[in-house]
């Protein structure tokens, strides 16, 4: 039995050492590219650093300076407005439309495969190629959209979709959610998929209909990939950068501003990037207990999910 005892403990060491020596490649990966950033972010959002620093390697500690002329900026707290509007039309616009073109091509039938290629076409396509396509589209003057609502004699006049402060943030919106619907599309329809068939069947002998079955057999075993799919389009939503510039450009008279386009404007035009980590860091912390608290709350899907 001793020799046993002896025999086993190498061969256990032996394999968490193995374990560790799978692992290590990724936990250096992640504090390299992760958490040194994260961490150096953090450090600047106290510094006053400047484009001087890069030369001089100097950047003084300043306190809570940085954060004070944020939160006392009123461009932040619109950008804070902008982000929740544009992010909860986004996701909600996303996961709707996403979620019945899942459920209609969950029927097959005939061409259904190439239709649903050709709807992955603005997934794939790069945003800012999108964006800028949509802002010719919705141009006030020479835009297609102007002038279809003109020929369905829906509109009076053009409307002012990137221009008037009122809608430019729709408009943005609106963008946004053609280009998200395709990811929303193929996992949800993914999730679809891998529910029971006898599920269905049962619920038709029980007398449910679309609406009911839907409700009580569908949207409960979805939970776990309806989780999957919010969480991932709020982490690519709420810091979204690329599609503001080339839309509207934060613009008119800053309606469009969010906490990624102030993070930039900070940092990269107006050079104070002690100020721009700290939006940076604002935007991490709301990710982070976005991603928190909502993955606890659905905690027991996964485990349905297992």
């Amino acid at each position: 039995m001793a020799r046993t005892a002896r025999a086993t403990r190498p061969t256990r060491a032996g394999n968490t050492l193995l374990r560790w020596c799978f692992v290590a490649p990724a936990v250096l990966y992640m504090l390299a590219f992760f958490g040194y950033p994260l961490v150096r972010n953090v450090i600047m959002s106290f510094q006053h650093y400047t484009p001087r620093t890069y030369f001089t390697g100097q950047a003084p500690f300043n306190g809570l300076d940085n954060w004070r002329a944020v939160f006392d900026n009123p461009l932040f707290t619109d950008s804070l407005w902008h982000t929740l509007l544009f992010t909860v039309g986004s996701l909600l616009g996303q996961f709707v439309l996403g979620l019945a073109l899942a459920v209609f091509f969950s029927r097959r039938f005939r061409l259904s495969r190439i239709a649903r290629a050709v709807l992955l076409l603005p997934w794939l396509v790069p945003m800012v190629v999108s964006s800028v396509v949509w802002r010719k589209l919705l141009d006030q003057d020479t835009g297609v959209i102007n002038a279809l609502l003109a020929d369905l004699h829906l509109t009076d006049s053009p409307v002012l979709w990137l221009s008037s402060p009122n809608v430019a943030l729709l408009s943005a919106v609106l963008v946004n959610i053609w280009i998200g619907i395709p990811f929303n599309m193929v996992i949800l329809y993914g999730g679809l998929q891998e529910i029971p068939r006898d599920l269905y069947e049962a619920a038709s002998l029980d007398g449910a209909g679309a609406w009911r079955t839907f409700r009580s057999v569908t949207l409960p075993l979805l939970r776990p990939v309806v989780t999957v799919v919010l969480v991932l389009g709020f982490m690519s939503t709420v810091k979204i950068l690329d599609l503001i510039l080339a839309l509207t450009g934060g613009g008119p008279a800053d309606s469009t501003q969010t906490l990624g386009t102030v993070t930039y404007q900070l940092s990269f035009l107006q050079l104070d990037f002690g100020q721009g980590a700290v939006v940076g860091n604002v935007l991490i912390l709301i990710s982070t207990v976005f991603a928190v608290l909502y993955l606890r709350a659905n905690r027991s899907d996964f485990g349905q999910g297992k």
